[in-house]
């Protein structure tokens, strides 16, 4: 039995696991269709942004409100899927960090290849604000409970911990050294000065 239960945490372990895998590859091609496809109709209207927020004011002036959630949501929700799955592949211990610094570098990598190889397509860092924003949001609503329970799931044992041998308390050591020496021979004298006194005092009587 505890053989079986073994093995079934493993299995279910590798199946959360590789789950998560596939459908971060299928995230990454969904992901690459959407921000790496030509737009030659855009392409003099486009430009780089390095100045964060002149892009979402942009939406906010020259939008209509249906465009201006559109394109700010599309970003938001393009990176959710970051902040659901990055935190089951990565390790445990500071996984929000982690999947933030594996969020920003994607995005980024994603972005300069588009400015600098897709036609229409510019570097844009509100785009990479809003797609980390979306996968903060991601993390908070749904990818910390799903990566919590997997890696408590992965740090359970998949047998009984065998209890721990329980240790003997060793015997106290007289101690020895100068004081103890001491004291023995003081209490040696003593008793030889009692013993004497005993003796004289018969010999008195006698």
């Amino acid at each position: 039995m505890t053989r079986r239960r073994a093995w079934g945490h493993v299995l279910l372990q590798i199946t959360i696991l590789v789950t998560a895998f596939v459908a971060m590859v299928g995230f990454s091609v969904v992901l690459a269709k959407v921000t790496l496809t030509p737009s030659p109709a855009s392409e003099d209207l486009v430009t780089s942004n390095l100045r964060p927020g002149r892009s979402l004011r942009q939406y906010a002036e020259d939008y209509t409100f249906l465009a201006a959630c559109k394109q700010a949501g599309g970003n938001l929700v393009l990176g959710m899927p970051f902040g659901v799955l990055l935190p089951v592949l990565v390790p445990r211990r500071l996984r929000m960090v982690r999947m933030v610094l594996l969020t920003v570098l994607v995005i980024i990598v994603v972005e300069l290849v588009q400015g600098a190889l897709v036609a229409g397509r510019a570097f844009d860092v509100d785009d990479v604000i809003l797609n980390t924003t979306g996968a903060l949001l991601g993390y908070l609503l749904l990818g910390r409970r799903l990566s919590h329970r997997y890696h408590v799931l992965a740090a359970e044992p998949g047998r009984e911990a065998t209890p721990a041998r329980t240790r003997r308390p060793k015997p106290a050591r007289p101690r020895t050294g100068k004081r103890t020496g001491r004291a023995a021979a003081s209490w040696t004298r003593v008793r030889q000065g009692v013993r004497a006194g005993l003796t004289r005092r018969r010999v008195r009587k006698g």
